[in-house]
């Protein structure tokens, strides 16, 4: 296969609407992406729902022991919902056993689902601190022998962590989020940022424009900052029968049929190369491609129809 000029990554199976969970499936799919030539795996994370959906840093330390060359990446995790030391300490462990290939993102939630602070024992009030704090926390705890922090949420002194991730001076961590303000807490404190499967091409490329003057007021040098855009994608020649295989799973995914033709990319091959390529043209470095059916199907019509051509 020739080589890709955009590296790609592939969302690996986590959701089962109907029976119960296939970890059979699960398997050959991630060891077949390593065989095909994808550069990494990404889940989501949603807690709360009414169907199987497994937890993603969980299902990613599984996936580490049998692979060995695909990072491993969450986009996103729903950080306000989560306390950074104990995160922390997973991240840290699955890079340890992964071999340095976990990737961290993270997001405030909300959106289209709710984040469900107020079940979790949190208030929405304060959110946005207690996110920059646990980015805070993390990074601490992952690059000082000792660490210690003031802050609204969380204060210690002189507190240990061990083992520390493989990668230095710690492992990549991606934001989300698409208000201005999101935007420019990725500028400031992260390795990157993931325009969201459930937000159009559009929107990324209005989003990535305007990160890119954020870089710039703060005089942050771009080639620091890492670019990437997470797919809805639906290969079928009949562009009928795609959109309502589309709208039928946004309707259990994201309880929002209409939102599914908005947002995903779907026809035949040719078709979505050419609107993947617009994405790239905006600025993507890195395209995760996510099937909703058909996904060892996807995965290997996206290997060898669409990878190439990126």
């Amino acid at each position: 296969m020739p080589d890709q000029h955009t590296p790609c990554g592939i969302e690996l199976p986590q959701v089962f609407f109907d029976g119960p969970t296939d970890m059979e499936h699960i398997r050959r799919f991630a060891m077949q992406a390593e065989t095909l030539g994808y550069d990494s795996l990404w889940l989501q994370e949603r807690i709360i729902g009414d169907f199987t959906m497994l937890e993603p840093v969980t299902l990613l330390s599984y996936v580490a022991g049998i692979t060995t060359k695909l990072k491993l990446g969450t986009s996103v995790i729903l950080l306000p919902l989560r306390n950074p030391l104990q995160l922390a300490k997973a991240y840290s462990s699955l890079d340890v056993m992964s071999g340095g290939r976990a990737v961290m993102g993270v997001g405030l939630g909300g959106g289209h689902l709710g984040s469900h602070e107020d079940v979790f024992g949190y208030s929405r009030e304060g959110r946005v601190t207690r996110f920059t704090e646990a980015v805070q926390i993390m990074k601490l705890l992952w690059t000082e022998p000792t660490a210690s922090f003031q802050g609204r949420y969380w204060s210690f002194k002189e507190i240990s962590m061990e083992p520390k991730p493989v990668q230095k001076p710690h492992l990549p961590i991606i934001f989300g989020g698409h208000h201005d303000n999101a935007l420019r807490r990725a500028v400031k404190a992260a390795n990157g940022w993931m325009g969201a499967g459930s937000s159009s091409s559009a929107s990324f490329i209005r989003e990535a424009a305007r990160t890119r003057i954020f870089l710039d007021q703060a005089q942050r040098d771009p080639a620091s900052f890492h670019f990437a855009k997470r797919v809805y994608l639906a290969v079928d020649k009949d562009r009928a029968r795609g959109e309502k295989r589309i709208r039928e799973w946004f309707a259990r995914r994201y309880k929002n049929a209409d939102l599914g033709p908005k947002v995903s990319i779907w026809g035949s091959s040719a078709e979505c190369v050419e609107k993947i390529q617009e994405i790239i043209h905006a600025g993507a470095q890195h395209i995760v491609f996510n099937p909703m059916f058909d996904e060892m199907e996807h995965l290997e019509i996206c290997a060898k129809e669409i990878m190439p051509h990126l």
